[in-house]
């Protein structure tokens, strides 16, 4: 498997996991007040989740322009 096809099938799996995490803040907000203390480390979650999944965004874009 080349380097672009591995980092494509990556972020195929960070998408996945990321849009997950979304899902869960989503569902946290809907069932607010209960589970409010958990607000921080939902967001958290998905803030780190959709920060990986740009940077290898970027990387595969500066992989297809070599």
């Amino acid at each position: 498997m080349s380097e672009l096809e591995t980092l494509k099938a990556e972020i195929k799996k960070l998408s996945t996991k990321a849009t997950q995490a979304k899902m869960d803040l989503h569902d946290l907000s809907e069932e607010l007040p209960v589970n409010w203390t958990s607000i921080m480390a939902v967001a958290q979650k998905t803030h780190d989740a959709f920060a990986v999944l740009e940077r290898k965004r970027e990387d595969l874009k500066a992989l297809e322009k070599t």
